[in-house]
């Protein structure tokens, strides 16, 4: 499947990279943890919203330290919940927060005890990369993916992988960072190279479009795609502390051409300090924009067999698209 949104400068998918950058911001994400959580709390909210999910399996892609787990486990008591990373420190992390959980007083062993009985399980964790599951086809009936998929070059070659392991009319639900986030610090870096006179180069991720996302669904055998998006700003009170939450977050992935050179790197880094104390609002504060962009989709039953024979449903003859809410 050819990728339909544009080839840009991002350098392609990396996993070694990726862990290494996810390992190293393990011990500080606490720090900032703050933004997936309240997007994890937004999508929770969506997901009332939507009828006929009740799984029994529930896959947590790039689950990171764990923090959305103790949810899920709440709102699908009777499922099983699995979470994979890529890092193993974020699971390392995951496994402590489980462990501190799991020993919170008699309330929770007998909470515990009683899921048990009723056959539900505690979460289960494995190191694995997200677009490339351990998983058999069909293993669960809901992927949840909080602020994941913009890590990879090309989530195009992402959603084929999760409709893979999804159960048919399994559930996907996901969020993501969307082209105008880091708006603020990459124009202050595209000010600072111009005014230098250094070539450009890519600083933030390069992150896709709402509706690209929504074509990718489609053609990777999801339906009924629902997207929509919303815009977050934080504000900080100094470049310095700006800075200091974007590399936790760990959204500088790619190696710097200026790191051998010292003096251009230093003068870049003054110049864009400088572009950002410029953008400073009344209250003293410098804002950076975050475009969260929400989705969820269905896995399609499939409209082919293994051969390329034609599947009709006998329900769906003289019927328009199924709906979901």
């Amino acid at each position: 499947m050819s990728s339909p949104f544009p080839k840009t400068s991002r350098p392609a998918y990396d996993p070694r990279r990726l862990r290494e950058i996810f390992d190293r911001r393990a011990a500080d994400f606490d720090e900032v943890a703050f933004l997936p959580r309240e997007i994890a709390s937004r999508m929770r909210e969506r997901l009332e919203y939507i009828k006929e999910v009740a799984p029994a399996r529930v896959l947590d892609a790039a689950c990171g330290p764990g923090a959305d787990l103790p949810g899920l486990r709440e709102r699908f008591a009777e499922a099983s919940v699995t979470g994979v990373d890529i890092s193993s420190a974020m699971l390392a992390r995951a496994r402590l927060a489980e462990s501190a959980d799991a020993g919170a007083g008699w309330q929770r062993f007998l909470l515990n005890t009683l899921a048990k009985a009723f056959g539900a399980r505690g979460p289960q964790l494995a190191q694995a990369d997200f677009s490339a599951l351990p998983f058999a086809a069909g293993a669960f009936e809901l992927l949840w993916s909080n602020l994941a998929l913009h890590w990879h070059a090309r989530p195009d070659l992402v959603f084929p992988e999760w409709q893979r392991v999804l159960k048919i009319n399994g559930l996907l639900m996901f969020s993501t960072f969307g082209p105008d986030t880091l708006r603020e610090l990459a124009a202050a870096y595209r000010e600072a190279e111009r005014t230098l006179g250094l070539e450009p180069e890519a600083y933030t991720i390069d992150f896709v479009d709402m509706h690209d996302l929504g074509d990718m669904l489609v053609e990777s055998g999801f339906e009924i795609p629902v997207m929509d998006q919303e815009v977050l700003t934080i504000t900080y009170k100094s470049p310095e502390s700006l800075f200091a939450d974007v590399t936790r977050w760990g959204a500088y992935p790619f190696e710097r051409a200026a790191a051998g050179r010292p003096a251009d790197a230093q003068a870049l880094r003054r110049a864009v300090h400088a572009n950002l104390d410029a953008l400073r609002r009344d209250d003293g504060t410098i804002p950076l924009t975050f475009e969260v962009i929400y989705g969820h989709a269905w896995k399609a039953v499939p409209r082919t067999t293994a051969e390329g024979h034609g599947i009709v449903r006998l329900e769906d003859i003289g019927r328009g698209p199924k709906r979901r809410q």
